[in-house]
């Protein structure tokens, strides 16, 4: 049996040893053909049959909830030691945490100890998968860039489900341009259904998390002011992670919700928000991959994007374009109001 599913002729068998209450190899062979031999093995090893009592060479079917308890009961002991394992390790190395904070505190007599920066790429998914267990009440984020890889997403279903099926609420904002990446969708679509909540905006996210409103973790941005791979600085500050959740808290208040499909008007509707935003930054005089990064697209994409806000409003250089379609814009909302 592979490890996904049950062959054809297991099946079968199965079927036809549920329909008696024993039967033997040979009898199984001249009524379902010669795979019968190899199915019986199958369902063995799966513990979907056993030998029939009172006969030689008989053999009957199991109930496939008693079979997975037998073919579990391994695995199941396998994790409650991982477990046991995992909470030794755990309260082993937390007998120190008395020595390191009384040693925090005499270096950082100000009381900046709860900033921590990590710039291990395993450490910061070992935090954040420790802080998601045990999270209570509700995990917030914000995650810009548009869509999210594939690995991240499947990285996060399993810890994010089990955070919903414990009744924990989880918010959380993307960037316009995540609407359009697909794995982001499908995994968003998965999560609304079972309650989590999912909104987008253009512009002005920080890549963050905070669980239970005490603890965050914010993304470390280097001289050039894009994000430091794999590093992450962890808050424990009460008012600096009150800042990061007031930050979200506004930011949700401006998001609109994330639609798993997404149609010819909200499609407009969105590349207009997004034209806004290029034209602003473009009269700040930003340059093209801080655009691009800001709004969480490529910047072969933000590029066409501009060329096409310069064609339209006849523009020879980037910062003309932005100031002539802000002044556009500017005289557009005089005749409307």
């Amino acid at each position: 049996m592979s490890a996904d599913h049950v062959s054809p002729a297991a099946r079968r068998l199965y079927a036809y040893a549920a329909d008696r209450p024993a039967f033997r190899p040979a009898e199984a062979v001249a009524a379902l053909g010669p795979e019968a031999e190899a199915a019986l093995a199958e369902l063995a090893a799966a513990h979907l049959v056993q030998r029939a009592a009172g006969t030689a060479d008989g053999w009957c079917a199991v109930e496939p909830r008693a079979a997975a308890a037998r073919a579990l009961a391994p695995l199941a002991v396998r994790m409650r030691e991982t477990q046991e394992e995992m909470d030794r390790t755990r309260q082993r190395l937390e007998e120190l945490l008395p020595a390191y904070e009384a040693g925090a505190a005499r270096r950082d007599p100000e009381g900046a100890g709860g900033l921590e920066l990590v710039t291990e790429l395993g450490a910061v998914r070992s935090i954040i998968a420790e802080l998601a267990a045990s999270c209570g009440r509700e995990l917030i984020s914000s995650q810009p860039g548009g869509g999210r890889p594939v690995e991240t997403l499947e990285e996060a279903i399993g810890r994010d489900e089990s955070m919903l099926a414990r009744g924990v609420r989880i918010r959380t904002i993307y960037q316009h341009t995540a609407r359009y990446d697909r794995p982001t969708a499908a995994y968003v679509e998965r999560l609304t259904a079972l309650g989590a909540q999912v909104r987008t905006l253009g512009d002005g996210l920080m890549r963050m998390l905070v669980f239970d409103g005490r603890t965050g973790l914010m993304a470390v941005r280097g001289a050039d002011g894009s994000a430091v791979n794999g590093a992450a600085l962890v808050v424990r500050e009460p008012s600096v992670v009150q800042f990061m959740t007031g930050a979200f808290e506004r930011s949700w208040l401006e998001a609109e919700p994330f639609p798993t499909t997404v149609g010819p008007d909200l499609a407009r509707s969105i590349s207009d928000e997004l034209r806004q935003t290029i034209v602003q930054l473009l009269a700040e005089g930003v340059e093209d991959k801080v655009i691009a990064r800001r709004l969480g697209m490529s910047e072969r994409t933000c590029q066409r994007h501009i060329a096409e806000i310069m064609r339209a409003v006849g523009a020879r250089s980037r910062f003309q374009a932005g100031w002539l379609a802000a002044g556009a814009r500017q005289q557009e909302a005089r005749e409307l109001s």
